[in-house]
């Protein structure tokens, strides 16, 4: 298949995304839910009295601004949360608690959900984790969790065991999470598409679900471009969230931190907006889906109006040297991030990255209509370091 140029689309937002008349919420993910029952449970687990809510560490600071409203028991400069828990319980070795999803005004199927997450002591170091009932299986790679396991990413378990150890010395524990309903919530996602069966994932990254998806947050961004115009500042530098705008941060660090930009789904918006208050360069920092979306021509990359184009990535990875074989497994792969890591394992993913960030920085400048030059740099997931970048980026003295 001959790549040929794409057809430049910014889709509408979804129905639950129009524009509301007040300032949005924002709400805790699963991850944070989870962390602040297993807190609970574990206070339970010790002996102490039970608790009526719990108060977490989070990941990373929460920022604020944004035009949002920052969840309720935020505190300590944004650093630590304080979350109600539901109920508890114990028995012989064990104890649980529950914790109620508050998603914020984010359009999430998991708002309202139960996290329930059982501790029980074993003779093992660490926490093994396990998915009870609602939390789905991995059956598939590509999702930077182990085939067979439990859904739950890899940020809320570092969460749980961070609130944990608040509470007891690190001993050996058994944490098995359930949400009740979880199947029927799953039903609503792309998760079986994705390989995973069962239930949902427990999620979350910074711990505060802010609602990316929304008509609002479209306009923070819009708000974000001009307050660096404003400033006189000629490069905006795009990331789709905290974890790549820090990756961003550190590639540009004689910028200052008004030029990025998290922009979430809405690349196109902060483009044109950019393009409209005649900032001359733009740098778009992210991951394979994301750029895969930009690299096929979608420039508003909300997961229910498009997905990433796996044969597009099958003929860049034969334009970079891989295979038939290797090409054929990376357009059967299950997710971006599959593909990304199978051009690793094959020594392509700079090659093959490469490419992608051409492709990606030519649209992008396109759509502009050549106002904004643009540049892309494609990130690893788990180490958030440049991988590979757009001729024009590797340029840059």
């Amino acid at each position: 298949m001959r790549l040929v140029r794409p057809e430049l689309r910014e889709p509408d937002l979804p129905r639950t995304a129009k524009v509301r008349d007040r300032a949005l919420r924002t709400g805790w993910t699963t991850g944070a839910c989870a962390a602040a029952a297993a807190k609970a449970a574990a206070t339970v687990l010790a002996g102490r009295p039970a608790p009526r809510s719990v108060e977490i560490p989070l990941p990373e600071p929460y920022a604020g601004g944004d035009g949002l409203v920052a969840p309720p028991g935020l505190h300590a400069g944004g650093r630590r949360a304080t979350l109600p828990v539901e109920r508890t319980a114990a028995g012989a070795g064990w104890a649980e608690a529950v914790v109620v999803k508050d998603a914020g005004d984010d359009p999430d199927c998991t708002d309202g959900a139960h996290l329930v997450v059982r501790l029980a002591p074993t003779g093992d170091p660490g926490i093994a984790f396990h998915g009870g009932a609602g939390v789905g299986t991995v059956t598939k790679p590509g999702l930077g969790l182990p085939v067979g396991g439990p859904a739950i990413n890899g940020m809320p378990r570092e969460m749980i065991a961070a609130a944990v150890a608040e509470v007891r010395a690190p001993l050996g524990l058994a944490c098995t999470i359930s949400v009740p309903g979880g199947e029927r919530m799953a039903a609503k996602t792309t998760n079986r598409r994705l390989g995973i069966v069962g239930g949902i994932s427990i999620l979350g990254t910074t711990g505060v679900v802010r609602p990316f998806s929304t008509a609002s947050w479209r306009a923070s961004v819009v708000q974000a471009v001009d307050v660096m115009a404003a400033g006189g500042a000629a490069t905006v530098v795009l990331a789709t969230g905290g974890r790549t705008e820090r990756a961003a941060m550190r590639l540009l660090p004689e910028l200052p931190e008004a030029c990025f930009v998290e922009v979430g789904d809405f690349t196109g918006a902060a483009l044109a907006r950019a393009a409209e208050r005649a900032i001359p360069r733009g740098v778009f920092v992210g991951m394979a889906g994301k750029l895969t979306k930009l690299a096929a021509g979608v420039m508003m990359t909300h997961y229910t109006r498009s997905k990433v184009d796996l044969s597009l990535l099958a003929c860049l990875t034969a334009d970079a040297g891989g295979g038939a074989e290797l090409a054929g497994a990376v357009e059967r792969a299950n997710t971006g991030r599959h593909a990304y890591e199978l051009w690793r394992d094959a020594g392509l993913a700079g090659p093959v990255g490469d490419l992608l960030c051409e492709r990606v920085a030519a649209n992008l400048t396109r759509f502009t209509g050549g106002r904004v030059i643009c540049d892309a740099v494609l990130v690893d997931f788990d180490t958030l370091e440049p991988v590979a970048a757009s001729a024009g980026w590797r340029a840059q003295p």
